[in-house]
């Protein structure tokens, strides 16, 4: 996945270094960050409904779409892959980081 999501981003950078006529990719650079915003949250409850209707393949596109949209807005806020990578790392190192939560007895 990780050579996949570099190339993904490697193409956007690209596409916003050189803007080609009739690419999605440069659409959204074009209208900026609120469509870009726009389009993560219509592709994350597009992922939620796919989940819960139990079909794998419309599930991975939908997340594919996702992963597409946010790696737009990492772009744009000058976030590299190798920042999320470290990031995933670092928490990876974590042990027994389960929040404690706060336990109500609703019946009384």
């Amino acid at each position: 996945m990780e050579d996949a999501f570099k190339a993904l981003y490697d193409t956007i950078m690209d596409r916003r270094a050189n803007p080609a006529e009739g690419s999605y990719t440069c659409y959204l650079f074009q209208q900026g960050l609120d469509k870009m915003l726009k389009k993560v949250g219509e592709e994350c409850a597009e992922t939620i409904i796919a989940s819960k209707n139990g079909d794998k393949e419309a599930l991975v596109g939908e997340i594919s779409d996702l992963i597409f949209h946010l790696s737009v807005l990492m772009a744009e806020k000058g976030i590299r892959p190798d920042d999320i990578a470290a990031e995933l790392v670092r928490r990876s190192a974590k042990t027994g980081n389960l929040k404690q939560f706060h336990i109500t007895d609703k019946n009384t």
